[in-house]
């Protein structure tokens, strides 16, 4: 590390992170607004809610196959340049989708957005920790995740609001707002930082293990979903092949050292090497449990899929209210003891789904939801800001990379878990409330062995020296 580097500018930090939150909330909305537009959209262009499911699936595989790709770019166009290439990509692929005329051609453009989208996710996280050379990480988390948190909040209210009184086109048009101001403030405000390796080149054959590697993964958890399971060949051999592609990207990687597509020797430094497995495990843990409360408010409770989106609410507040907390107790007493005591609230928080049934009280499930919420925030801030601890400025994109991945192959991961635990719970115990119950209680275990997990968190105090400190000299 440069030592006698000046001390970052957190201010100028915070104002990096109100910038590119801007351009954020059109990928982070998107997403949530789409999700509850599936069955209209499904409707207006005549096809299969099995096909229209690829305006989800799509979207989602482009960011698969971008992710990886990101730190090579901020190094060949620096993060400004980037950033607004970025927006500008998802701009294009929101009007496009836009004017779609059928399924096929909404589905085509998806991948437009997921390919600005994909850039966008990870690199916010990495503008804003290297404009901070590494300090408050907790409080600077808590800034960039606000779209996530705000999304499950706002996203299917305004969701409903466009479909009640608009068309659907402007599901994607409602993002064009975002994306120019994004625009305007990252060109005025952001600082015009140079490419750190102008000339780099991009490893092809780690591009070509990697990105298939994530895609077929998902694909293959994508189809376990459905009935049969882990068990289908279309779910088992695709995930099959995604590991042994990660397998040899690894190998790979270890022998390019830092010309590869991620140096995995970051993996080195134990704060990321435990925050990336426990932002895997929380996916499962965490994130495939909410695959079942929107499937319990519809199949038990007899909610359409807006209604769902707006009892879902409550929990998305109480993620909204601790995240500030969250943030500042982790910078103060270190991510181990915050991130415990969060996934002990979200225990608290699901455990009384393991009873639930048609006449639960409306209220019972909102103040739990909010409880669980509380977990929620209190858990992802804390874990994503220690995987930045005792970077290197030129470190820090692998880590927003790799916790991306994480976060991502290991909620997809979850959710194939839980849809084959309530698939195979209908099978024994019937349609009714049992399954969920079931499936609610394995969650809850979840949730414990991950609490047992975090006590692999650094402790205490973070380190007082700038982590993510400029570049070397």
């Amino acid at each position: 590390m440069n030592a006698t580097s000046q001390p970052p500018d957190l201010s100028a930090a915070k104002r990096t992170g109100w910038i590119v939150i801007v351009g954020g909330m059109a990928a982070i909305f998107d997403t949530t607004i789409v999700a509850v537009a599936l069955h209209t959209l499904a409707q207006d262009l005549s096809t299969t809610v099995d096909i229209i499911q690829w305006v989800s699936t799509a979207y989602l595989l482009a960011l698969g196959v971008t992710v990886p790709t990101v730190g090579w770019a901020q190094r060949r166009f620096g993060g400004k340049r980037l950033w607004m290439m970025a927006l500008a990509i998802f701009l294009l692929g929101s009007i496009l989708c836009s004017l779609a005329w059928n399924a096929e051609s909404l589905i085509a453009f998806r991948v437009v957005q997921g390919i600005g989208g994909g850039i966008m996710t990870p690199l916010m996280a990495t503008l804003v920790v290297q404009a901070a050379g590494g300090k408050s990480l907790g409080n600077l988390m808590a800034l960039v995740s606000l779209p996530v948190a705000l999304g499950p909040i706002l996203g299917p209210v305004l969701g409903g609001i466009i479909l009640n009184g608009l068309t659907w086109h402007w599901l994607f048009l409602v993002n064009v707002p975002f994306c120019l101001a994004g625009l305007v403030l990252a060109y005025r405000f952001l600082p015009d930082d140079e490419p750190g390796n102008g000339t780099a080149r991009l490893d092809i054959i780690g591009l070509c293990l990697l990105s298939p590697a994530v895609v077929t993964l998902l694909y293959g958890l994508g189809n376990s979903s459905a009935a049969g399971g882990f068990g289908q060949a279309d779910a088992f051999i695709p995930m099959i092949l995604g590991v042994a592609l990660l397998v040899a990207f690894v190998a790979w990687s270890w022998m390019r050292k830092d010309q590869a597509l991620i140096d995995i020797r970051v993996f080195r430094h134990w704060p990321l090497s435990s925050s990336f497995v426990l932002l895997f495990c929380t996916g499962i843990a965490i994130y495939g449990a909410m695959l079942l409360l929107p499937l319990y408010f519809q199949g038990i409770r007899g909610t359409d899929a807006l209604g769902a989106g707006l009892l879902l609410i409550p929990q998305g507040v109480g993620t909204f209210l601790s995240r500030t907390v969250s943030g500042r107790l982790s910078d103060r007493i270190g991510a181990r003891w915050v991130a415990i005591a969060g996934f002990a609230i979200i225990g608290l928080g699901t455990l009384p789904f393991t009873a639930v049934d048609a006449t639960t009280p409306v209220w019972v499930l909102l103040v739990t939801l909010l409880i669980r919420g509380v977990g929620l925030g209190a858990v992802t801030i804390p874990i994503m800001a220690v995987a930045f601890e005792g970077l290197d400025r030129t470190e820090v994109p692998e880590a927003s990379i790799l916790t991306r991945l994480a976060s991502q192959i290991g909620g997809s991961f979850g959710t194939a878990i839980f849809a084959s635990l309530l698939t195979g719970a209908m099978t024994t115990d019937g349609d009714g409330s049992v399954p969920f119950q079931h499936a609610f209680w394995w969650a809850t275990g979840l949730t414990v062995v991950a609490a047992v997990l975090a006590l692999a968190l650094p402790g205490g105090h973070p380190a007082s020296e700038p982590a993510a400190s400029p570049a070397k000299t």
